[in-house]
């Protein structure tokens, strides 16, 4: 199956014979000529996903199992995409979910995804019905509708081209329009959160540094005019442009970092290629790890054997730490060092302190 449909990563559940499934897998990758590498994925609520009435929409034709399998790797390949599919209760964090008010937690945890999805904005042009819901402005009727405009005309080139949408008036345009992204389109703007309101002023402002807004696509272009930036007198700069200086910050930050993710920031996936018994664990080992669990005493991590490793709050920094929650939370890819290993128990002692 690797060859013939050129698999390049394997992504594995964390659940039920996770530990299994990766040495089978890391066995037969060990027979194959070319570098294929897998991660362990946290498979939480996709078994809620899979049967659920959304998911039956998008495979009518495939049964549970394979719809859950489905769901882990694309939180592979896109992780916010897939997990804004699922009810964030049922992604099981949190241990009294059940015992404070089940309106105000689904409304708070609903304004969190927003949150994360309006700041990392959504492409138009691949989003699924479920992501583009969370867009401020846009409902799940209107979603469906953008799709389907999508499947008719073919690619939006432009935010304008939403205001064609059935539904989509120009209330919900505005709220909407700075959230969008559309790459390769017919303006530049669009790949960042500078609102259509605000493109004006974002042309004068470079029209004036002598650049364009094609420049913004030029690698050493955007050089140039990030280093313009630097040497601009904000307030004086907004009198003349006849705007607000915290809206021509913002406008700045957005022109520096065109169609950047904020996600890239972020540590990404380990990707392994063989699997670390507990026998091979050695004190003074360096590893990388995940971050399961935070207690008042420390932290527990992933380090890819069967037994997830403690980092006693003692070893998180090399100063004093009061509560492990201000160094670490759970999913942190962090380095850690093994310091001591207990073979009876199967406990592995970790420290942060490398």
């Amino acid at each position: 199956m690797i060859e013939k449909y050129h698999v390049g990563m394997i992504a594995i559940g964390n659940g039920t014979a996770s530990r299994e499934s990766e040495i089978f897998v890391s066995d037969m990758l060990k027979e194959m000529d070319e570098e294929i590498y897998y991660a362990i994925v946290s498979e939480a609520g996709a078994s809620v996903y899979s049967a659920s009435k959304l998911a039956t929409e998008e495979y009518p034709d495939i049964n549970v199992s394979l719809r859950g399998a489905i769901s882990i790797a694309r939180r592979l390949q896109d992780p916010l995409s897939e997990l804004v599919k699922i009810d964030p209760k049922s992604i099981g964090v949190g241990q009294y979910q059940h015992d404070v008010n089940q309106k105000r937690l689904n409304e708070s945890l609903s304004s969190v995804v927003e949150d994360a999805v309006n700041s990392v904005g959504v492409d138009v042009n691949t989003a699924t019905p479920s992501l583009l819901s969370y867009v401020a402005g846009i409902n799940g009727t209107i979603a469906k509708n953008i799709v389907q405009y999508r499947d008719e005309k073919g690619e939006l080139k432009q935010r304008k081209e939403l205001l064609k949408v059935p539904k989509l008036g120009p209330a919900a345009f505005k709220q909407c329009a700075g959230f969008i992204r559309i790459f390769e389109g017919k303006n530049p703007l669009e790949v960042t959160a500078v609102h259509p309101e605000s493109y004006e002023i974002a042309e004068k402002l470079l029209t004036n540094l002598g650049y364009s807004v094609e420049n913004l696509l030029d690698k050493e272009k955007l050089e140039e005019i990030k280093q313009s930036f630097k040497s601009i007198n904000v307030e004086k700069t907004a009198e003349e442009l006849e705007v607000g200086s915290l809206t021509l910050k913002d406008i700045m930050a957005e022109l520096s970092k065109p169609g950047r993710d904020p996600r890239e920031d972020l540590p990404k996936p380990i990707l392994r290629s063989d699997v670390l018994k507990f026998e091979d664990l050695q004190e003074g080992m360096e590893l990388t790890g995940t971050v399961r669990n935070v207690i008042d005493f420390g932290a527990f991590v992933d380090i890819g054997v069967k037994y997830d490793g403690l980092v006693h709050v003692s070893e998180m920094a090399e100063k004093f730490v009061r509560n492990p929650s201000e160094i670490v939370a759970v999913g942190d890819i962090v380095k850690v060092k093994v310091i001591g290993i207990d073979q009876e128990k199967h406990k592995v002692s970790l420290s942060m302190k490398l």
